[in-house]
């Protein structure tokens, strides 16, 4: 029985980033899963040892069968202990699993945008070596708010809410941190149209791709400290 992470993508020819290369590099199988296009969502046995939901241009809130079916499936892992990670509509994912709202965030938040850690131990453990602040990156026009239990891990000027953990072995983040320059490109490419306002919290296409290369060294730098984490709490 092969023990592995499943990785529940939400759009059309995404990729999961760094989060596949870290899981790669250490030696951790995974599975792609995609729900919205008639993948089975599986039942929790021995061989899945943890859960991570990408990001998707729908919303939590959305009435469409395969969100219902994963909430239903985080609601289950966080019953049995089993790490889940998620990122964007991932995290809000796990948020309506335990319970917390998903609003229209007050402004958008596009591009990069510093990110500034809580003052607590949960904050300190899950970004050690990070400094304060540090860069992250950003596409989205909801948030979450903090379920009961969960501790706010860090912020930003436009959203408050930008990650939580919950026990042990949960983060929910709204950015993206698991962008590659690949990716990224790729995502700027596909969507230049959208990427054509400019607002404090909205970057446009030349303002997110002029810096793209070294805040990628930088925010791959984030990803590894949190995925480190993430994955030290899975059973292999």
């Amino acid at each position: 029985m092969t023990r592995q992470v499943l990785i529940f993508l939400h759009m059309d020819d995404e990729h999961p980033g760094y989060i596949a290369d870290y899981l790669y590099k250490k030696g951790i199988p995974y599975r792609i899963v995609r729900s919205y296009q008639g993948d089975a969502i599986p039942q929790l046995d021995e061989s899945i040892v943890g859960l991570v939901f990408m990001g998707g241009v729908m919303s939590a809130n959305d009435d469409i069968p395969w969100i219902r079916q994963e909430i239903a499936l985080i609601h289950s892992a966080l019953q049995a202990n089993i790490p889940v990670l998620g990122h964007c509509l991932g995290g809000q994912l796990i948020s309506r699993a335990l319970g917390a709202p998903v609003t229209t965030n007050p402004v958008g938040e596009v591009g990069w945008h510093q990110c500034f850690k809580q003052n607590n131990n949960h904050s300190i453990e899950w970004l050690e070596n990070i400094g304060n602040p540090f860069m992250m990156f950003h596409w989205h026009y909801e948030t979450f708010a903090i379920p009961d239990k969960a501790q706010l891990l860090f912020s930003s000027d436009h959203c408050h809410n930008q990650a939580y953990s919950y026990g042990d072995n949960v983060l929910a983040m709204q950015g993206h941190v698991e962008m590659t320059k690949q990716l990224l490109t790729e995502w700027i490419t596909r969507w230049t149209d959208d990427l054509q306002v400019t607002a404090p919290s909205i970057q446009n296409y030349e303002q997110i791709k002029k810096p793209l290369s070294a805040n990628i060294v930088a925010l791959n730098q984030v990803a590894e400290q949190l995925y480190k984490r993430w994955s030290s709490t899975l059973s292999l």
